[in-house]
């Protein structure tokens, strides 16, 4: 490889920094596109890092389908790529057993397999003996059962380093190794180039693959990389009989375990419940090369313990090495990859939470398309920087969240299960009236949400399970509250957003699909969309103004919103927004009693004739005044009223205290979902994601397709309408009362696979569990509303199928009748 002892150029195309296995892969890609102007900066040495004490393993199944696309491409272009640059990848297809010592965990491989089929991967659920064969040298008279994963593999992280190098290489790539950044370059909210140890360097595009110093190199640019090193651990042991290198991968999650054969003996690592956060992201050493950390046999020793338990032969093993080596961990445990809201040009591949080898080839690929057509050619939502704010960068926040992160790799994957570190939060004005009236409290984008209410006497405590929880019962009596009566939810965390100045009406138009162009006060839901005609994100758009509109999206998506309208407006566009999501607090009063209860602190008319459906307006509310607009997310009569900060204490006091003879409850956002779901409302990153188009999702009435008015994908849905689709969205309810849902759920059609649920929950008016899904025909043609009313349909919920009626419209009142006339 070059060394920095060569003069550097004075500009590059794009200039990468991080030379471990993410930044070649970018390198590679981006050269196999066509870009030969590249130039990878390492400080050190290749791979030199966090890559070269990788494990190494290659698990294909991933909780989503585009996910484990990802790393299906990695491993197809690992195979191949001795045959291109004559440098192995070390990889081998050694398959993959997974075991589980609890029925618990057991259910959680039913639906692993499940999820298997939905993407067409094989895994074959196993018996304990079964699994013995596979892996003979285990312990298997502790097990429930497994699955085996034929396509699982291995690689060597180094040798792939090298050969993602060397390919980046014969198409014009340079690389230069012992050369420091030390700054990037930035002008007009551009990323323009680097600041090295030996020179300055002009570039287009910067790429940030830093791995642990990623957060470092971020915030040279004003770029908020959240992420945080934690102490990995892992030993290699000496030759076992019976250890062979074509012995599968074992990981045996409930003792938090992996092992993978080298040199005939075993790599034995894992994930404990609690990790040891390293040193802060703004304090790691340099130089820090092929370098590791003291050997801390207290802390591995649950590891150990485990392992002695599952393999018997370490008892009379000796152990070679004890490496730990410190990687880092992102907040949620997904990646990071995508270009910085905060600055144009600079984008980030990092935060790999031990995926990074499996993920490195689709990663790198996804990050080159990025570069290359200037937005997400697939849908990325769930590693999208713009997934975090600029106080998830916070590094005591960091520190503390990344000792659970680690861990919840082999935790059972618990549905809406809540992170429990670093926590309180974010917090509503009235957090701490909801916390006396029994909430108990989830997260998102670090507010804290009340889930349910737990009744006098109850610990509002959540007690996972796979079956119907501990919290059910309390969750459904506020959704009967909603149908029948009204219940007050805080909905604070609505992402809020102004959008004000003369060309604000005409942008908007261009930006969203549905017509905004209507009168001050009127309210219009609508979506966003890319120029492939998919979802960028979904909302509400009441015009405030004569050049003043309010946006309202979901809580999570704040930051990729701004950024997707601020760089999609028409050129020169007089028209600015403004974040005003922490100026107002959000309550929504909901159920056909909520007229009765708003009416009695208000002298406003909210009759039908005066306030109909899709109004907004300010009101008097008792001593405050707010905005209340007249629109439901659950399918009832209701109004969302946004309400200043600081008068928001005043205002809930005085709505629950009237709305004692109306009989109020308290309501969380358990009942919203379930709500939601009976009535077939649509929500962002579930239902409507960049793989989804309108007309897939049954949204075209909220399209302008009758005017001739342009908008940011149009050209697409048309196309998309004429030509039909190979998915479409429906809502369904379980024909039982048993089983409960939790999304993700495999479902058949004519016993042949059909699709995979997006959303699912208990709908206590339906009295089953109900959901939304996409179906798809068997053989990928196109279908239509015949097609699906023509099937007949199972879900397999944990192994069991049950019979599921299936509907284009919604399960709830599909008139709307309720939400329109109260």
């Amino acid at each position: 490889m070059t060394s920095a002892t060569k003069p550097l150029p004075e500009r590059a195309r794009v200039v990468i920094v991080g030379g471990g296995v993410i930044g070649t892969s970018v390198a590679y890609h981006l050269t196999k596109l066509g870009i030969d102007d590249v130039l990878l900066l390492e400080q050190g040495q290749l791979s030199s890092g966090t890559t070269w004490h990788a494990a190494g393993l290659v698990g294909q199944l991933r909780a989503s389908e585009g996910m484990t696309r990802l790393v299906q491409y990695s491993t197809a272009l690992y195979a191949e790529l001795e045959n291109e640059t004559g440098l192995s990848a070390g990889y081998k297809q050694c398959g993959g057993v997974t075991v589980a010592r609890t029925e618990d965990r057991m259910v959680q491989l039913r639906r692993t397999a499940a999820n298997a089929a939905a993407f067409d991967l094989q895994c074959e659920l196993l018996s304990p003996e079964e699994a013995l064969a596979h892996y003979p040298v285990m312990r298997v008279d502790d097990l429930v059962g497994a699955i085996w994963l034929p396509a699982d593999g291995k690689a060597n992280p180094t040798d792939l380093t090298f050969a993602l190098a060397k390919g980046a290489r014969n198409r014009g790539c340079r690389i230069v190794e012992k050369t420091r950044v030390l700054g990037v370059l930035v002008k007009d909210g551009r990323a323009r180039g680097v600041r090295t140890d030996a020179a300055t360097i002009e570039a287009e595009i910067v790429v940030n693959c830093a791995g642990q110093w990623a957060k470092q190199v971020g915030a040279m640019a004003g770029v908020n990389v959240p992420l945080h090193s934690a102490e990995h651990f892992y030993v290699v042991s000496e030759a076992i009989e019976g250890v062979h290198p074509d012995l599968p991968i074992l990981r045996d999650p409930d003792g938090y375990t992996y092992f993978k054969e080298e040199v005939g003996g075993l790599v034995i690592g894992g994930f404990e419940p609690e990790a040891k956060p390293w040193v802060s992201p703004d304090a790691i050493p340099y130089p820090f090369e092929f370098q590791l950390l003291d050997e801390d046999w207290e802390h591995f020793e649950i590891l150990m313990n485990s392992a002695l338990l599952r393999i018997p032969a370490l008892e009379s093993t000796g152990i070679k090495k004890f490496y730990n080596g410190p990687e880092s961990f992102t907040p949620d445990n997904q990646f990071i990859l995508g270009e910085a809201p905060e600055c144009r040009n600079f984008f980030v591949g990092a935060g790999f939470n031990s995926v990074g080898i499996a993920t490195a080839g689709g990663a790198g690929r996804a990050l080159a398309e990025w570069i290359v057509e200037g937005a997400p050619t697939t849908d990325l939502t769930g590693v999208d920087i713009r997934r975090f704010a600029p106080f998830n960068g916070n590094n005591r926040w960091l520190h503390d969240r990344v000792a659970e992160v680690l861990g919840i790799h082999y935790e059972i994957p618990w549905p809406n299960r809540e992170m429990k570190t670093a926590r309180p939060f974010r917090r509503s004005p009235v957090h701490h009236l909801l916390e006396a009236a029994g909430a108990n409290f989830g997260s998102r984008m670090g507010w804290e949400r009340a889930n349910f209410f737990a009744p006098p006497g109850s610990a509002p405590v959540i007690d996972y399970t796979w079956g119907k929880p501990n919290w059910l019962e309390w969750s459904a009596a506020e959704q009967t509250s909603t149908r029948t009566g009204v219940t007050v939810f805080d909905q604070t965390s609505f992402s809020k957003y102004l959008l004000v100045g003369r060309d604000a009406g005409a942008a908007l138009q261009w930006l969203c699909t549905a017509d905004v162009g209507v009168d001050i006060g009127r309210t219009v839901y609508t979506g966003m969309l890319n120029a492939r005609g998919t979802y960028e994100s979904d909302m509400t758009v009441t015009r405030t103004g004569a050049d003043e509109y309010l946006i309202v999206s979901s809580a999570a998506t704040t930051e990729r919103d701004k950024d997707h309208i601020v760089r999609n407006m028409p050129d020169g566009a007089n028209a600015h927004l403004v974040d005003v999501t922490s100026s107002y607090a959000v309550f929504g009063v909901m159920g056909p009693r909520s007229r009765d209860l708003v009416s009695a602190l208000t002298d406003a008319d909210l009759s039908n004739e005066a306030f109909p459906f899709g109004s907004s307006r300010p009101i008097s509310l008792g001593y405050a005044t707010v905005r209340a607009t007249r629109i439901t997310y659950v399918g009832e009569l209701g109004w969302e009223l946004y309400v200043p900060a600081e008068f928001a204490v005043g205002v809930y006091e005085e709505l629950i205290a009237a709305g004692e003879r109306y009989g109020i409850a308290r309501g969380g956002y358990s009942a919203i979902e379930s709500l939601r779901l009976e009535k077939g409302y649509r929500a962002f990153g579930r239902e409507l994601t960049p793989s989804e188009n309108p007309v897939e999702a049954g949204l075209l009435f909220a399209c302008k397709l009758k005017t001739d008015i342009p908008f940011l994908g149009r050209e697409a849905v048309e196309k998309a309408r004429v030509e039909g689709v190979r998915k479409k969205l429906v809502g369904f309810a379980v024909d039982s009362a048993e089983p409960m849902l939790w999304g993700g759920e495999l479902i058949l059609r004519d016993g042949d696979v059909a699709g995979q649920v997006t959303s699912a929950a208990w709908g206590q008016t339906t009295g089953a569990g109900v959901g939304l899904a996409y179906l798809r025909s068997a053989n990928g043609s196109v279908i239509d509303a015949d097609w699906v009313r023509t099937g007949a349909y199972q879900i397999n919920v944990g192994g069991t199928l049950y019979p599921i009626t299936v509907s284009l419209r919604p399960l709830y009142d599909p008139a709307g009748e309720r939400i329109k006339t109260g």
